[in-house]
């Protein structure tokens, strides 16, 4: 199971599952040794009473008393050492522990084979062995699979293992367009996990890193598409999106029957449902995929993959999405995947605000901003995203992990989708006033927490 592209971590977590098993099979061979030598003690013991018993006969016979009669049954028995007695007593076959020491016990072979395919949280290291912690909890993710139906959408989970390294790089060409933030992250675990990646970015001097990690440079995106069998996407905004697939050696100019595209930006339905459109005119197939999550998760292979269109093609970018997230959901026809993503990002951006609202207010009424976050973290409301932010906010620290310009586009992007079905979203609205005032005050490049500016000045 131990191949190249197998990651660190799934080699210690083999390593440490050999390890157990030779200390298992090193005490349980002490252990068989030292009944064996037991035995062997007891059986010349028995020889002695034996040989006792046939001199006392014997000096009966010299003396005239009367013989007794010995069945053949009982000498049989009497014959058998007290090893043999044992194991046909007992069910325990030759070579297993014996009762003392069930504080060993290995683990059976079904055990062992659930454990080298990556679902190690169903065992349990006995307390007799140290457990190899970074390992066995890094790989603790497990396959989630969930259906929910709602109209003609169905809804399903698909587990990533890029943290174990036990991928299975698909032998498909991959293109990628777009390293930004989010971008470089995907395609520096798509490099590690073994798949064959041709870049492409606007600023050339971005692809120099990866080229250098193994990646391929592909000179325009028409040129990526039409040397790769799938292409991947990732640009800022619904008119960059448009620009990269419709203008000049554009996306479209290299689109020929059963090449693949999958748009990973977060846009509106509108957009990528055009965009799906032309691919398909040109016999292309077509996928997006937005992707939940910031530079730290992207980096770490820990998004959230929403996926919406070709679902064959969705199967196609297993490995893929295994190498970029930690779950991916396919949520059926195209569009869908671009609404949930601007919601989840309406309701994100709108937590922030709320945060930052939270802080400030603190800070004018006299209240420490520290303790408030003390207290916060030890409340319903305690959680990374919340963690960061409040630190970021109180280390004055804005390096952008998920710019301010994005989040504000999401949310203003989120509102139109409301307007579209005439459903009200105040909160979001006014949450998106503030960060319009962000960007009026140059946050625009810094963190989406610098929002916290709109509110001091």
């Amino acid at each position: 199971m131990i191949k190249i592209n197998k990651g660190k971590r799934f080699q210690q977590a083999v390593d440490a599952v050999e390890e157990f098993l030779k200390k298992g099979k090193g005490k349980d061979q002490a252990s068989h040794n030292s009944t064996e030598e037991k035995n062997r003690r007891n059986s010349s013991e028995e020889r002695g009473k034996q040989s006792v018993g046939e001199e006392k006969h014997k000096a009966n016979l010299s003396e005239g008393k009367p013989k007794k009669r010995v069945s053949s049954v009982s000498s049989e028995r009497g014959s058998k050492s007290p090893l043999k007695r044992t194991y046909e007593q007992s069910p325990r076959k030759r070579g297993r522990p014996p009762k003392d020491e069930k504080d060993l016990t290995i683990p059976e072979s079904s055990t062992v084979k659930r454990m080298m395919t990556g679902t190690m949280a169903g065992f349990k290291w006995p307390p007799s062995v140290s457990e190899p912690a970074v390992c066995y909890q890094a790989i603790t993710k497990k396959l989630k699979v969930c259906e929910e139906e709602t109209g003609s959408t169905s809804i399903q989970a698909a587990d990533s293992t890029a943290i174990n390294g036990s991928i299975t790089p698909t032998d498909k060409k991959i293109g990628f367009l777009g390293l930004g933030l989010m971008g470089s992250g995907i395609v520096s675990n798509l490099l590690k996990m073994g798949h064959t990646v041709t870049v492409w970015n606007r600023t050339a001097e971005k692809c120099d890193l990866f080229i250098q990690e193994g990646a391929r440079l592909g000179r325009t995106p028409a040129e990526v598409v039409s040397t790769c069998d799938i292409t991947f996407a990732c640009v800022s905004d619904p008119k960059a999106a448009k620009d990269l697939v419709l203008g000049p050696s554009g996306v479209l100019q290299g689109i020929r029957p059963g090449k693949c595209y999958v748009d990973m930006s977060t846009v509106d339905a509108d957009t990528v449902t055009e965009l799906a459109q032309v691919i398909v005119s040109r016999g292309g197939r077509f996928l997006e995929a937005p992707v939940s999550g910031n530079q730290q998760l992207s980096n770490d292979g820990m998004l959230v993959i929403l996926a919406a269109g070709d679902r064959g093609l969705y199967e196609d970018c297993s490995s893929c999405f295994q190498a970029m997230g930690k779950t991916s959901f396919f949520l059926g026809e195209v569009g869908n995947a671009a609404k949930m993503m601007l919601i989840v990002n309406m309701v994100q951006g709108s937590f922030m605000a709320t945060i930052a609202e939270g802080l400030t207010l603190a800070q004018v009424t006299g209240q420490s901003q520290q303790t408030l976050l003390d207290i916060l973290n030890q409340g319903q409301l305690a959680s990374i995203f919340l963690d960061q932010k409040c630190q970021n906010i109180l280390q004055g620290n804005f390096k952008p992990d998920f710019y301010l310009k994005y989040i504000q586009k999401d949310l203003r992007l989120a509102i139109a989708l409301g307007d579209s079905v005439n459903h009200p979203t105040p909160m979001a609205a006014a949450a998106n006033e503030v960060y319009k005032r962000a960007k009026a005050l140059d946050q625009s490049d810094n963190d989406m927490s610098a929002v916290y500016r709109a509110y001091i000045h």
